[in-house]
């Protein structure tokens, strides 16, 4: 909601044409990359104030920086914001298969940031967070029903269950966009089945039998009753009245 007023506010007052092109999609960037930074900040604060004492070892899954949203990030962002004030020791990224988005994309922007981090097999997620190598799990979420249940990219699920048997705040940071009014809970929400040989190929080299098939849901969902705090450009929300 905040995005869309800004980028109408900038758009009444600029050119007509190409130049109104440029003009607007400078205008969306913009309003953006400081969405962005307001969730980071409030993010980072709330983080301090709740996981402990600093620095704090963070963990994360999936891509959520500069190469998905835009010049800043969500969750890589509150990331972000915590090492730019000596708030953070370490991240550890989940790998995130099938398509390794965080092998891939998170553990390069953060090498690209000198910010120190572990990569971890999917699979063992859970575990590390069981031995305390975590303090918070920090996440983004592609869509957010309306009792606040949560979807983002397969995994997430089991690092909630993770955080709440640990006893860790479970975070979840988005724009105001990402809400979904209109769905009033996570099981209405369509989940992507993705190609079989995501998973049955490994870079295009067969990993399992001829023949297997695969099950390949993109994305999970989280209940609202395993999400610590959601924050937002504009507030912190603590769904079914969990606050860390």
């Amino acid at each position: 909601v905040n995005l869309r007023r800004e980028v109408a506010a900038t758009a009444a007052a600029i050119p007509r044409g190409a130049a109104a092109v440029e003009a607007a999609a400078n205008a969306v960037r913009d309003a953006t990359i400081a969405v962005s930074r307001q969730i980071s900040e409030r993010g980072a604060r709330y983080l301090m104030e709740s996981a402990g004492d600093v620095p704090l070892k963070i963990h994360t899954h999936c891509n959520t920086g500069t190469l998905a949203c835009l010049g800043w990030g969500t969750a890589l962002g509150v990331i972000r914001a915590l090492h730019d004030q000596r708030a953070l020791a370490h991240v550890i990224v989940d790998e995130t298969r099938p398509l390794l988005q965080g092998a891939r994309l998170t553990c390069w922007e953060l090498g690209q940031l000198g910010i120190e981090h572990y990569l971890a097999c999917d699979g063992a997620a859970p575990f590390m967070i069981s031995q305390g190598m975590a303090d918070a799990v920090v996440v983004g979420a592609d869509r957010v029903a309306a009792n606040g249940d949560v979807a983002n990219k397969i995994g997430t699920y089991s690092l909630a269950l993770a955080a709440r048997q640990a006893g860790i705040p479970f975070v979840v940071a988005i724009p105001e966009s990402t809400f979904d009014d209109a769905t009033e809970r996570g099981d209405l929400i369509p989940l992507e089945q993705r190609p079989a040989d995501e998973i049955t190929h490994v870079l295009g080299v067969p990993a399992a039998p001829a023949g297997t098939r695969a099950l390949n849901y993109a994305f999970d969902v989280t209940p609202a009753e395993l999400v610590t705090a959601i924050v937002t450009e504009s507030r912190l929300i603590f769904p079914a009245g969990n606050h860390g």
